[in-house]
């Protein structure tokens, strides 16, 4: 079953440096410098996956193309549960498109479980609202499952 969040009253977000890759993803701004030091410093915390291609590309509103050449797609991109078995990509934009380009269909990522992103929000109001966003998804999950399993009622 999955779980509500509680709210941690002793949340602290994760600091922003200047030079810092930041993600926004609408109120949820995840700090990638930090994530990626944390995957480098502790391999084995964060689960590393085989995804396909075509599963997380969505098209880009805008890309450096140099980059996208410049792309190393060996280098995993990075994953974060966002809702409860659902994940965006917030790391890996220019491999995940050179990838579609080269037709390669499989790339590695790391994929963060919603517990271990929530320490790299960057501020205490994507981290409430981010526990509201959650919460308020377990709440449907359980409502549709109740309804398959009880349909009259």
């Amino acid at each position: 079953m999955i779980k509500r969040f509680k709210v941690d009253a002793g949340f602290i977000p994760c600091p922003v440096n200047e030079g810092d890759e930041l993600y926004p993803n609408g109120i949820f701004e995840f700090n990638i410098s930090c994530i990626l030091e944390h995957i480098q410093r502790n391999p084995t915390d964060v689960a590393l996956v085989e995804i396909t291609v075509n599963d997380f590309y969505h098209g880009f509103s805008s890309l450096n193309e140099s980059q996208v050449e410049l792309a190393d797609m060996s280098k995993p991109v990075v994953l974060a549960e966002i809702s409860p078995g659902k994940s965006n990509l917030i790391d890996g934009h220019h491999r995940l498109e050179k990838a579609r380009r080269s037709g390669v269909c499989t790339l590695r990522a790391h994929k963060l479980t919603a517990v271990q992103h929530l320490r790299f929000l960057t501020s205490e109001r994507a981290y409430l609202s981010y526990i509201e966003y959650w919460n308020g998804k377990v709440k449907q999950l359980r409502q549709v499952s109740r309804a398959e399993h009880c349909p009259n009622g």
